[in-house]
């Protein structure tokens, strides 16, 4: 029996919100994505996030991935969102509002989720690594399958910097860096990343991971280097799995 639940992805320029058969992953309509609110206040997004439930609602739980570190549904951080995120009770929120079971997670731990249950990390056993590359980078980290929850990884240290004002997608747009360009620097960032923790395998998504084809062989690493299989989509499923 299909088992439908809603996830909500929130990224830094929009919000993508669907309906998941959390039995198989795969997304019982095309996904809908709405703007994300400038300035990006709790207020103003848990209004967007009642609006979809109005919209798509498969009456139980959900699941919202957020750019935050989030505990016992509280967001811990405000990265690439609203400083009003800080400390802020969002499952709490949002379930007085909706008066069903929240769950919210890291944006990245939701894409991993989704990439070790049905996408590129099936089945790997050791150390994997996701890592999302767009307004920021994000990341999870699994071994033998296993959530190691808000990592943040994003946030080492590169040339003085956040690793994520080095090489994330939006630095690759905004500098108007080519593919070899911006590969060499996720190459110097992957290689921090290897001499840290070793993995066996790295999986890169985000929606930069549409165009794997384009910067895949001209990246570098002692791990085996794969893309996503939900590309833009693996915050949402990953997000309701979360909440099934």
């Amino acid at each position: 029996m299909t088992k439908r639940i809603l996830g909500i992805d929130v990224g830094g320029s929009s919000i993508k919100a669907g309906l998941v058969d959390v039995t198989t992953g795969r997304l019982l309509a095309p996904l809908a994505q709405v703007p994300t609110p400038q300035p990006s206040t709790p207020a103003a997004l848990i209004e967007v996030f009642v609006a979809l439930d109005s919209r798509l609602s498969g009456g139980g739980a959900i699941g919202l991935a957020l750019p935050c570190v989030v505990q016992q549904g509280v967001t811990r951080t405000a990265a690439n969102i609203d400083s009003g995120w800080l400390d802020f009770d969002c499952a709490g929120r949002l379930r007085e509002r909706l008066d069903r079971p929240i769950v919210v997670l890291n944006d990245a731990d939701a894409a991993g989720v989704a990439e070790m249950r049905w996408g590129a990390g099936e089945g790997t056993r050791g150390v994997v690594i996701m890592l999302t590359f767009g307004t920021g980078i994000g990341s999870a980290i699994f071994n033998d399958g296993v959530l190691l929850p808000n990592t943040e990884f994003g946030h080492l240290e590169m040339q003085g910097m956040d690793a994520e004002h080095f090489a994330s997608a939006r630095v690759r747009t905004e500098q108007q860096l080519d593919w070899p360009a911006w590969a060499a620097r996720v190459n110097q960032y992957l290689a921090r990343m290897h001499a840290l923790f070793w993995p066996d395998v790295f999986i890169l998504g985000g929606a930069v991971s549409e165009n794997f084809a384009h910067f895949a062989p001209l990246l570098d690493s002692p791990a085996d280097i794969r893309a996503a299989r939900f590309a833009g989509q693996a915050g949402v499923i990953g997000a309701a799995l979360a909440a099934a």
